[in-house]
């Protein structure tokens, strides 16, 4: 029997429900989900794999026009990922024009299968979601135009269906148990990340980085510590609050769900550090994790 294997990209606008489409594909919680732009910062990859086929999906940063340092390196990530995909999932949704002539003018011209997925189907009606469909028929005449809800699950087995239909025969590229190419540390700094875009307003949220410092793994007990940067000294003393009231309903916001990611018990330990900038510092953008 053959074997298929390829990288599935996913890209959009943001705020479409590209992460809410990877996480339902994989059955797995792997990219973090809040109603503001711009959650997602990093290409996150989530592997799913069978006994004949492995999907390796990634989660992309929404389509922007750049205005720190910070995101260009989201937008490098986007093309890296368009130039690696075996097939491209373009997330959308009724009443979203897609205007970035020069992504639309790379899918025009790549070879690479493509799927347009009109999301959010539950939130429009049948008038609107038909003009929406021949709309991206015209437009693009190659691809496959599918309409569903990633967040209530509405035709995902159409979607995955056509993805395996275009994957290429090819042995698997990572160990079939393997979830995802991130680190643990990785997936702490984001749930960290998420409380704050949960609990904080206005620019902060946009303004903050994660990093863990330290993780001990002890018998009954995980030691985690990470530092939040800020870009300002008044953005950290928001961040602390009032008598260290909001760092510490952030800590607990926090601690709760990576208890439930890492299945124990934890302690984590919340510093606030000002880095001055630091969207438009290129060496500390590369230090957390960023590439051009």
């Amino acid at each position: 029997m053959s074997h298929k294997a390829g990288f599935v990209s996913i890209i959009g606008y943001p705020n479409v429900g590209k992460s809410t489409l990877m996480n339902a594909l994989l059955g797995e919680r792997l990219s973090i989900i809040t109603p503001k732009a711009q959650t997602t910062r990093h290409r996150i990859m989530g592997i799913f794999s069978a006994d004949d086929y492995q999907i390796v999906y990634s989660d992309t940063p929404g389509v922007i026009n750049p205005h720190y340092k910070l995101h260009l390196a989201m937008m490098s990530a986007v093309f890296s990922a368009l130039d690696d995909a075996d097939v491209i999932l373009l997330v959308t949704e009724p009443g979203n024009d897609f205007h970035q002539e020069d992504i639309l003018r790379k899918l025009k011209e790549a070879d690479t299968p493509i799927i347009i997925v009109i999301n959010k189907i539950d939130l429009g009606n049948m008038e609107v979601l038909e003009t929406e469909v021949a709309k991206w028929m015209k437009m693009m005449e190659k691809a496959t135009v599918l309409p569903v809800s990633a967040l209530h699950n509405l035709n995902l087995d159409q979607v995955f269906k056509a993805i395996l239909f275009h994957l290429p025969e090819s042995p698997a590229f990572y160990p079939k148990d393997e979830l995802t190419d991130r680190s643990q540390r990785f997936f702490i700094s984001e749930i960290i990340r998420e409380k704050i875009l949960l609990n904080f307003s206005q620019e902060v949220p946009y303004s903050t980085e994660v990093a863990v410092d330290s993780f001990q793994e002890e018998e009954h007990l995980t030691q985690i510590t990470a530092t939040i940067y800020v870009a300002r000294d008044t953005q950290k003393g928001i961040l602390l609050g009032h008598q260290g009231s909001a760092i510490k309903k952030l800590g607990t916001d926090a601690r709760r769900d990576i208890e439930a990611f890492l299945d124990k018990h934890i302690f984590l330990e919340l510093r606030v550090k000002v880095a001055k900038d630091w969207r438009e510092d290129e060496r500390a953008l590369k230090r957390f994790g960023y590439s051009f």
